[in-house]
């Protein structure tokens, strides 16, 4: 993808997501790559369960800080172990399924050039379902993408476990509870290949955007 910008930074866990929706108010195209610090992730959706208080409560008590991220979805849980991607550009709702389809392929054959058994679609039991997934071998989920679009401009997020999935799944077990949703925790697994090799790959997936100020 050529034109894009690489960009970095990261902080507390309620300046990423601000960071993030300056960058889709912005825009212009761009990359954002970072291993983030705990995050429980909430959607629009969770906050309208009669559980999102005690949610948020459980996902402090696990040291993970609850914020509201920018795309949809349900509740996703990421960590240092984790590689978070954000991708910007331009465009309108009639390119959601596209860049769903685009984006998920990407992460995915990243992984696969290291040897990890990566596929897309729906793991049956996973936090945040969705078609767009990134899983091991169609049972474990990696990655989930969630999208949002304003103004013409997109941006679209995945949260990539790589490594240490245990304290992202009992997060997660106590955050679906009280919100009285569905999950498997047997389907939180991580990709296991290391995430500096993760973030070259990914990197190189996208042509080895530079970083600019």
């Amino acid at each position: 993808m050529g034109g894009l910008r690489l960009i970095r930074s990261s902080g507390r866990p309620s300046d990423d997501v601000a960071l993030g929706a300056e960058l889709l108010a912005l825009g212009a195209p761009a990359l954002r790559v970072y291993q983030p610090h705990p995050t429980l992730g909430f959607g629009r959706l969770d906050a309208r369960l009669p559980g999102y208080g005690a949610a948020a409560a459980a996902a402090q008590a696990r040291g993970f800080a609850p914020v509201m991220r920018a795309p949809g979805g349900h509740a996703a849980a990421y960590h240092s172990g984790s590689l978070v991607i954000e991708v910007f550009g331009r465009g309108g709702i009639d390119g959601v399924r596209g860049r769903f389809a685009q984006e998920s392929g990407r992460i995915a054959g990243a992984l696969r050039s290291l040897g990890v058994d990566a596929r897309v679609g729906e793991v049956p039991g996973e936090h945040c379902p969705g078609a767009w997934s990134v899983s091991l071998a169609g049972r474990v989920k990696l990655a989930g993408l969630a999208q949002r679009v304003a103004r013409g401009a997109w941006m679209l997020g995945a949260e990539l476990l790589v490594e240490d999935p245990e304290p992202v799944r009992a997060v997660l077990v106590d955050v679906y509870r009280a919100l009285e949703l569905p999950f498997d925790p047997a389907t939180v697994g991580a990709a296991g290949v290391g995430l500096d090799a993760v973030e070259r790959a990914v990197l190189t997936a996208y042509g080895d955007p530079c970083e600019r100020a």
